[in-house]
């Protein structure tokens, strides 16, 4: 199968290093970037952008490889910088541990043709030719880490385009899913925030012929975010504001609403910032949505409902993943249709709740802290692409009972209490079909996470989501206790999945 090839004129050192720069954002572990060129083509110069990138360390001393054959650099993906110039043979790469740094970190190669066929097929291959008074970079490979390369050159030109092409790139954050996040920065500007949203792959079926992110209305592109976005802003909401975008290639320049969370300096969550969340949902939770929302002329996403066949193929996710982490093999039939019989006769309880537009990620990684502020402008609100028309006690149970903070009963207390008392002096508010909505979205949004950090460890291979299943239990327990989920309870228990386990 032939590779794919890309072309980029490079005019300067600037631009060369630039092109590091875009090369650094794509990688991961395992990835090899084979960089061709003559003497003085500009290697050295690209090599040392992108591992600078990676360390986050403008200043960084890079020296050339030349003689110590390989240098290496603990930055935020661990990198290798090979120069195998002074290889007598292509087996010698061997010795230097190539294989061995593949499994943690990158590779970046200098002379790559002395190991030739020592180098995996799916290696990037970067060369460098003068042209004229500059260079020309010509990328080729195939597989994902010249997709990714790909991308990460096409989110440059996204840049150009708006106007902010020499911005410097360095990476924010990524989540679980696909998206990414990159600060980007130019003298005299805020800095902003580059989203990078791939169209979701949305994978087999599984039930009535649709994939999972169907059935549970999973956002699918990153339209849904620019028209929640949109509707969130147009009512009062601290969203970030849009600067640029493409929604065919899911690429979006916004406002840099800040980094300050709902933490202390000792990493214990501050009971104020949560309360005031909690008021910012009762005025969001007044407010009546439209179903159909605009992303741009022509462009219309509709709002999916939170139902029925979407909460409970969430909450079998428990069934799915973590009922056979905990007992050692897969749920039997009796166990799944007594788990779907139990939530459908909760499900039922639900059709007398408010309904109104949830986020459903309501939770202190996606809220950010601007105490400068005053009102609800202290609070930044990220990623709301998965937003639905649900109960509102679903993004009030995400809150209170945060899912990467152990949030202690007192301050889910004041939590729930500062929303029903903001919901109270807006107007009527039935507080106790409110508290059992609450136990209810609670309990199926914690079974689904269980099961979801359950599945990225032994799906994805991100073992560190196990650390928080304690928690979660623990916020699983607490929902049980309300008098109507008595009868999930008892099931729970019944098969063990309330114990302590370690992960």
């Amino acid at each position: 199968m032939a590779g794919l090839v890309l072309e980029r004129l490079l005019a300067d050192e600037t631009q060369t290093a630039r092109l590091g720069e875009d090369l650094a954002l794509a990688l991961r572990p395992g990835d090899v970037l084979a960089l061709k060129g003559d003497l003085g083509a500009g290697k050295s110069t690209l090599a040392r952008a992108l591992i600078r990138t990676l360390a986050d360390d403008a200043g960084l001393d890079v020296p050339s490889p030349t003689f110590t054959l390989v240098q290496s650099y603990d930055t935020r993906i661990p990198v290798h910088h090979f120069d195998l110039y002074r290889l007598s043979s292509a087996a010698e790469i061997d010795e230097l541990g190539f294989d061995e740094v593949l499994a943690q970190g990158a590779a970046l190669v200098e002379w790559p043709e002395r190991a030739e066929g020592y180098l995996p097929k799916t290696s990037v291959q970067v060369e460098l030719v003068q042209h004229g008074l500059g260079r020309l970079a010509r990328l080729s490979g195939q597989g994902a880490a010249f997709d990714r390369v790909a991308r990460s050159i096409a989110m440059r030109d996204f840049l150009d385009h708006a106007g902010w092409g020499g911005a410097s790139r360095r990476h924010f954050i990524g989540d679980a899913s696909a998206r990414s996040y990159e600060i980007v920065s130019r003298p005299g500007h805020a800095a902003r925030v580059l989203m990078n949203s791939p169209r979701l792959v949305l994978g087999p079926p599984v039930r009535d012929s649709k994939p999972y992110a169907v059935i549970a209305h999973t956002a699918q592109s990153v339209s849904a975010f620019v028209a929640i976005d949109r509707a969130l802003l147009a009512a009062g909401v601290a969203v970030p504001r849009i600067d640029a975008q493409d929604l065919d290639q899911g690429f979006l320049l916004l406002e840099h609403l800040g980094s300050e969370g709902f933490l202390d300096g000792n990493g214990e969550p501050v009971a104020e910032r949560y309360e005031a969340a909690a008021e910012l949902l009762a005025m969001m939770h007044g407010k009546t949505w439209p179903r159909r929302m605009e992303a741009a002329p022509g462009v219309i996403h509709d709002v999916p409902p939170f139902d029925r066949d979407a909460m409970l193929i969430e909450a079998e996710l428990l069934v799915d993943w973590y009922v056979p982490m905990v007992t050692g093999g897969p749920a039997n039939d009796t166990l799944r249709a007594g788990y779907i019989r139990q939530w459908n006769t909760l499900l039922d309880r639900l059709a007398a709740s408010e309904y109104t537009l949830m986020l459903r990620d309501f939770h202190s990684p996606n809220i950010i802290w601007r105490g400068e502020r005053s009102g609800h402008d202290r609070l930044g609100i990220v990623d709301v692409q998965d937003a639905l028309i649900g109960p509102a006690a679903y993004d009030v149970a995400s809150l209170a009972m945060d899912a990467r903070v152990t949030i202690a009963p007192e301050i889910e207390r004041r939590t729930v209490a500062a929303y029903i008392a903001a919901r109270r002096a807006a107007g009527v508010f039935d507080e106790a079909g409110f508290l059992e909505a609450y136990a209810i979205m609670a309990a199926q949004r914690n079974s689904k996470i269980l099961g979801i950090f359950v599945r990225l460890e032994k799906r994805d291979g991100k073992p560190y989501y196990l650390k928080h299943l304690p928690r979660i239990r623990d916020y699983l327990r607490r929902a049980l206790v309300h008098p109507a989920m008595s009868g999930l309870k008892d099931f729970y228990t019944a098969h063990g999945l309330l114990e302590e386990r370690a992960p």
